[in-house]
């Protein structure tokens, strides 16, 4: 099993501690924030793959950082773990972007079985139809072509080009870190691969060129942040 890195909002400092070790014995990769203020701080940093959030939380309730959350990345799967359990409290809960809704009390197996449900949805999304196609700026991206294409002129891409160019487009105006790329796409993040991603975010701000609006940014010690104005 991956281990997925996930954000999780409680404030119940006995539960918190419970579901957290719970979790990280079953090889999650567990980060407990127990003050609504804190996540989105903390969210940019760790770039999770998931999000468990409490509702009645301390200064921002969840379904106002579910919106915060999926105003970034609408793909981000968001589980809401609450005693909110009123029919209102769980339509409120999709409507403010969550994926799925856990009613407390709730048993660990459950839980797990929702997270497992969601990453597997996620990754197949992730999968892209053969006929798909990826909008950027005035460019056309085919990932099942290797193919990126502005106007008349089609730029073949090779595999690491292609990797690395369906990676920035999962997370437009979003921050990557270096090590997750390389990880990501090399499988380890060593000097010679960290050599080779340069080359190759070179490569790719050469495609695009021809839309100034589209840039790859450097953000000196931790990745890039791929921007479409």
């Amino acid at each position: 099993m991956p281990m997925y890195k996930i954000l999780y909002l409680e404030d119940e400092h006995f539960l918190g501690q419970i579901v957290s070790e719970s979790l990280k014995s079953r090889g999650y990769d567990i980060h407990l924030v127990d003050d609504g203020k804190k996540v989105i701080t903390t969210y940019n940093a760790l770039q999770p793959d998931l999000c468990i959030l409490d509702v009645m939380v301390p200064n921002i309730d969840g379904f106002t950082i579910s919106k915060e959350i999926k105003a970034m990345n609408n793909k981000m799967p968001i589980i809401f773990l609450t005693a909110k359990n009123q029919t209102e409290d769980v339509l409120e809960g999709f409507k403010s972007g969550g994926n799925d809704y856990i009613k407390k009390p709730f048993s660990m197996e459950e839980l797990i079985v929702r997270i497992e449900n969601l990453m597997t949805i996620k990754s197949e999304q992730g999968r892209k139809n053969p006929n798909s196609f990826e909008t950027i700026g005035n460019y056309t991206f085919h990932y099942d072509k290797f193919e990126l294409k502005h106007e008349d002129q089609i730029y073949s891409l090779s595999h690491r080009e292609n990797e690395l160019l369906q990676l920035l487009s999962e997370n437009i105006n979003q921050k990557l870190d270096r090590k997750e790329i390389l990880n990501k796409i090399w499988g380890d993040d060593s000097l010679y691969n960290s050599r080779n991603l340069d080359v190759y975010i070179r490569k790719v701000r050469v495609y695009f060129e021809k839309d100034p609006r589209v840039k790859i940014i450097t953000l000196r010690g931790f990745g890039y942040h791929f921007s479409i104005s």
